[in-house]
């Protein structure tokens, strides 16, 4: 009986010890972390850290988006830690527009020059009278893109309407440019059919335009369109996100961007 009973403690000692090790493991287990992005460049870049996060025992998970609109509504309903694909006025002209998004930037990471690129011509002075130009459709987007037009010489905007330029500030347009108002991702296949188009540089590159060397007129470096990492507000320090900047901060991630892109994203950091 004694045998027994010694036996039956011995097993239970051991079912506890293994259920406590099962806990440990489960707490050891990789955090998991989802980022949205779009594929071009802001998914590659985070492609060149997934290994660099695993040491820190932290899965990336990349979720790419082909819009502007899902990843900060999915950021703010929880289903991802971060997104990664917007500057800085694009996400304070959508909080504003979406006072029930609670969603912060945490770094910036990149520039994307916006350039004017044409199949019909290779200069703007050649643009004919009433030549049709497509730009961003979005608030913060069309009016980088009027803006860059503005600075091309090509019309003249009312003043002090800034980023917050649509078509109906256009006060001065000796060409009769046209406009047609496109969602950004769509901007580059319109390419064919208009004259001109005020592309992003990510959505350039997914069409195989070097922003480089295929635009007809491009930003300079003193653009503040700095692309950003953002999270829920309060996420801002969490270990995980840390970890996440960090990484996107590294030189790894600069060389990379730099030869990759040869100019066309510049890191910001």
């Amino acid at each position: 009986m004694k045998k027994f009973l010694l036996i039956l403690t011995t097993m239970l000692f051991a079912i506890v010890a293994l259920a406590g090790c099962g806990a440990d493991n489960k707490q050891g287990q990789n955090k998991v972390i989802k980022v949205g992005a779009t594929s071009v460049p802001h998914a590659e870049i985070l492609e060149q850290i997934k290994d660099d996060l695993k040491k820190d025992g932290i899965t990336l998970e990349i979720v790419e988006y082909s819009d502007y609109v899902q990843p900060n509504l999915n950021l703010n309903d929880k289903e991802l830690d971060a997104n990664y694909f917007q500057h800085i006025p694009y996400l304070e002209d959508f909080v504003k527009q979406h006072p029930e998004v609670k969603l912060v930037n945490a770094a910036g990471i990149h520039i994307e020059p916006m350039g004017i690129y044409s199949k019909k011509v290779k200069n703007l002075k050649d643009l004919k009278d009433g030549a049709t130009v497509s730009i961003p459709n979005d608030p913060t987007n069309g009016g980088r893109a009027l803006a860059l037009l503005a600075k091309a010489g090509l019309i003249t905007l009312k003043d002090g309407v800034g980023i917050s330029a649509t078509v109906h500030d256009v006060v001065g347009n000796p060409k009769n440019l046209k406009f047609q108002e496109l969602e950004p991702a769509q901007v580059p296949r319109t390419l064919d059919d208009v004259d001109a188009a005020v592309i992003n540089s990510n959505f350039a590159m997914q069409v195989q335009l070097n922003p480089v060397k295929d635009n007809i007129f491009i930003e300079d470096a003193s653009s503040p369109y700095v692309n950003i990492v953002a999270v829920r507000t309060g996420d801002e320090n969490r270990p995980e996100i840390q970890a996440l900047i960090k990484a996107l901060k590294s030189e790894k991630v600069k060389k990379f961007i730099n030869e990759k892109y040869a100019g066309a994203v510049v890191a910001a950091f």
